[in-house]
């Protein structure tokens, strides 16, 4: 079969797509022909070393497809099932060997594109506003990167349960994106100070809540943005990780709250996964939920779709497929 390699860290160019044998399923574990692999942000630092993985390793933590074939001791899915699953190394290929506890099913009315592009940045987003930072009716919300694959998704959740958005993005283009998700107002901040933004818009309140996935170069500045006892949700690194900091800083700039959470703990239970999936799936069914797909690449472009997701010259989700 045909997979997406890493024999060692660099840029794009260190992708190469091989053959290789492809896997069977062990015990527990069902074969997955995949239709869509997600692409997200994680596996540009796992590609570059910023995140260590084994060598030789397969990219790609999601995917959506048909089961193929089950191995001893499988019982809630059967052959030809269609599913999604995150978590799971080895997306970026023809098949995958996935343990059942991974996987849902995916209903008739989602797309395996759209289960692709659910599983991962969805269930980001569900965890962000349900569970990291529970957002109530009425919470001022700052929302970077907000036409992005997950800052889309986070827009659409944090309006359903009654949250202000207030979004950043560099384009008026991506702006726009952002304002038909639902944003309330959204700054550019490649010609506006995003700090000194917030605090007119909130009349110097702050936000309740900074959700950011830039991180060096907007962490100071989104504690900066934040009310008293804000929370600031660091979940990612675009920009670079954030190396120094002083957590005694938190408590003069009114008692804050900083965690830096992961996907892998918020979906470590089968009802997390269960529940998260099957809102984002009911969403998205009901037309709730509006995931932006526009982003193509055929699994032998792999590389040209980690230089169009590193520069900027992406909006919502993209989407390889084998």
């Amino acid at each position: 079969m045909k997979a997406v390699r890493v024999n060692e860290f660099g840029g794009p160019e260190v992708l190469s797509v091989e053959d290789i044998e492809a896997p069977t399923a062990a015990e527990g574990e069902a074969l997955i022909k995949i239709e869509a692999a997600g692409i997200n942000f994680i596996d540009t630092y796992q590609r570059s070393g910023l995140y260590q993985i084994p060598l030789p390793s397969t990219l790609g933590l999601e995917a959506a497809g048909t089961v193929e074939a089950v191995g001893p001791g499988v019982n809630r899915f059967k052959v030809g099932d269609r599913v999604a699953y995150t978590n799971v190394a080895g997306a970026y290929a023809d098949y995958a060997a996935v343990p059942e506890d991974k996987l849902v099913s995916l209903p008739e009315g989602v797309s395996f594109a759209q289960g692709a592009a659910a599983m991962l940045q969805g269930c980001t987003a569900h965890y962000l506003c349900q569970s990291t930072y529970k957002v109530k009716a009425g919470d001022r919300c700052l929302v970077h990167a907000a036409a992005g694959g997950v800052g889309l998704l986070l827009i659409q959740m944090i309006k359903m349960l009654g949250g202000t958005v207030i979004g950043t993005c560099s384009t008026e283009a991506k702006a726009e994106l952002a304002r038909q998700a639902g944003a309330d107002e959204v700054i550019l901040y490649s010609e506006q100070d995003f700090e000194a933004e917030v605090k007119r818009i909130t009349a110097g309140e702050g936000v309740n809540v900074a959700y950011d996935s830039v991180g060096k170069a907007t962490f100071e500045k989104s504690i900066d943005c934040l009310s008293r006892f804000g929370y600031m949700v660091l979940y990612g690194n675009a920009s670079g990780p954030v190396t120094e900091f002083n957590p005694a800083t938190l408590g003069p700039k009114g008692s804050l709250f900083l965690t830096r959470p992961t996907l892998f703990d918020y979906l470590a239970s089968r009802e997390d996964l269960d529940w998260r999936s099957g809102d984002l799936f009911n969403w998205i069914a009901e037309g709730k939920l509006n995931l932006r797909l526009e982003h193509f690449f055929p699994l032998a472009e792999a590389r040209a779709a980690h230089e169009a997701l590193e520069g900027r010259k992406t909006t919502g989700k993209v989407i390889l497929t084998p």
